[in-house]
């Protein structure tokens, strides 16, 4: 048996992503997510890198999430790692400068919105599953969870 789960915390890139529909009605919305990683190098140099994610949302999750996401947003994702069909891997691309990117995909099944958040309250967020009904009714609702009480 065999099992992947992968979870980030980061930043939102754009306001409310990309929302399209199927043929058959299903709403999919994608936005991009910077992951930031921090640290010191051995000479004491304060160091950090960013990691890009395309993250992919379905039915009423991507319509909760192409609602309330907003660029700079925190939130946390869990999913699944989506790999290139062609490669097994990341997709890659060239960019126009020639050099070589890459973008990991993640299939979202829940997407919680973190800290501050948009309704300028700063008190209750939307917290969204993939595998809540569609249709009707609002977002489940979820204290915000403050960067300090996220436990790694």
């Amino acid at each position: 048996m065999s099992y992947q789960k992968i979870i980030l915390v980061g930043n939102v890139g754009s306001d409310g992503g990309e929302m399209r529909y199927m043929p058959d009605g299903t709403a999919v919305t994608n936005f991009s997510m910077a992951v930031n990683r921090r640290w010191n190098s051995a000479n004491g140099e304060k160091r950090e890198e960013t990691a890009w994610f395309r993250v992919e949302t379905w039915r009423s999750l991507a319509e909760t999430v192409n609602q309330y996401l907003k660029k700079g947003d925190r939130v946390l994702v869990e999913g699944r790692i989506k790999p290139d069909p062609n490669t097994g891997g990341p997709r890659m691309w060239t960019r126009q400068d020639g050099s070589v990117s890459a973008s990991f995909e993640v299939v979202a099944d829940t997407v919680r919105f973190l800290g501050g958040g948009n309704d300028g309250e700063g008190g209750w967020q939307p917290a969204a599953q993939q595998g809540a009904p569609s249709g009707g009714g609002s977002p489940a609702r979820q204290p915000v969870v403050e960067e300090n009480d996220i436990p790694f």
